[in-house]
């Protein structure tokens, strides 16, 4: 579409001055989405580019949603992130209050994009102003409701989570698989991997049932079968053509190797950090960078610290698995190097959950050192719990033999 056909919010398009602006938006509004609908392939400067003037158009001439509501969808399902959000209106001030679903939806995107660079607190905090709001249309409140779960997951408010996810998953729609998803997360966060594990099968592609797969199986201690899970998702989404699912899943798999093999996972890291060029993903981002932390495990001195940098930001960001993940690394560093004191300290601090959520952790890091954790432990294994904690134990001797 050329400049001449947007309208100008004083009086139509340069085809014609006496059009009247309303009827003018519309015309423009209807252009856009034709060309978005005729461009080819996954064109994301396109998509965003739509995307940004007509949600412009639609709030300023309270216009319907119309082609926005499919190409929201596109712009979500990738998971890059780019801006979208409309340069804020003139004479009315925009937010999750306004009376328009244009309004709503431009402020949905908007906080999706700005979650990666805010505290996700405040993240929840706009989606929960939204979906009270209730300007969103069917399956678009629906994407409110999934992406606050989500949010709410990240802060650790588990049970707000798992009734938003189960909203989204009774209600069948796009994001149905992504809610089951969801929920299966919970569950293994509770350490309830049985019924984690019994909900893979339902989920496929939509439901990234590989990845589920492998953040079952590496608390297991069973890091190849994780891998190739990740492998599987990954390839799955190269496939698909998402690149923010591919990163992730990527970016899992060099976790789970810098764990058994450090060798390997100095290659999958590196892959990793060349997935997320272009890509805003700041909980991706921060699983890459422990896992090079757990590749360096027992080997260098400088663990501790870097760890704690690593911290910052995960609480920068209000990522409560992230740093689960780094105490994670920071327990098998020090159950390497056979500090006794600094081991005690991690399993203290990864026994410490509230509610429960990845209490099971603790149990990891007692594998780890050979000890046995605490009879409050409420983790269902899929294996048995001698063969989880022979496993953990043998990925420390295994280190101690390489690090010599």
């Amino acid at each position: 579409m050329g400049r001449s056909e947007i309208p100008d919010h004083h009086g139509g398009t340069g085809h014609s001055k006496c059009e009247p602006t309303q009827a003018a938006a519309a015309r423009a509004h209807t252009a856009l989405g034709e060309q978005w609908a005729a461009g080819t392939g996954r064109d994301r400067l396109l998509l965003t580019g739509c995307l940004r003037q007509g949600l412009t158009l639609a709030r300023d001439f309270r216009l319907e949603l119309g082609w926005l509501t499919d190409a929201a969808w596109a712009y979500v399902s990738d998971s890059v992130w780019e801006p979208v959000a409309p340069p804020a209106p003139h004479d009315r001030e925009a937010g999750p209050g306004t009376a328009t679903a244009a309004d709503a939806l431009a402020e949905l995107l908007s906080t999706l994009a700005r979650r990666q660079h805010e505290h996700r607190s405040r993240t929840a905090e706009r989606l929960a102003a939204l979906t009270a709001a209730g300007h969103l249309p069917g399956e678009l409140q629906q994407m409110a409701v999934y992406y606050l779960a989500k949010a709410q997951r990240d802060l650790g408010r588990s049970a707000d989570s798992r009734a938003g996810m189960q909203y989204v998953a009774d209600h069948g729609g796009r994001l149905a698989p992504a809610a089951r998803r969801g929920l299966a997360h919970l569950a293994r966060l509770a350490g309830d991997f049985p019924t984690a594990h019994a909900v893979v099968p339902t989920l496929g592609w939509a439901g990234r049932h590989h990845r589920v797969d492998g953040d079952i199986w590496w608390p297991h201690g069973d890091m190849h079968r994780a891998a190739t899970a990740y492998q599987a998702a990954r390839d799955e989404a190269e496939q698909h053509g998402v690149a923010g699912e591919r990163a992730t899943s990527q970016a899992q798999r060099a976790f789970v190797l810098a764990f058994s093999d450090p060798a390997a996972a100095d290659d999958e890291i590196d892959l990793a950090e060349q997935l997320l060029t272009g890509l805003d993903l700041r909980a991706t981002t921060l699983t890459v960078k422990i896992a090079a932390l757990a590749r360096d495990a027992g080997t260098d001195t400088g663990v501790p610290d870097r760890a704690e940098i690593l911290r910052a930001e995960a609480r920068t960001a209000g990522l409560v698995a992230p740093e689960k993940m780094l105490d994670l690394a920071l327990a098998f560093h020090h159950t390497v190097r056979g500090d006794a004191p600094a081991t005690a300290e991690a399993i203290t601090r990864l026994g410490a959950q509230d509610g429960g959520d990845y209490a099971y952790y603790g149990d990891l890091a007692h594998h780890m050192a050979g000890t046995q954790p605490g009879t409050d432990s409420r983790a269902r294994w899929i294996d048995d719990e001698a063969v989880v904690a022979g496993r953990w134990r043998a990925l420390v001797a295994e280190r101690r033999r390489t690090a010599d």
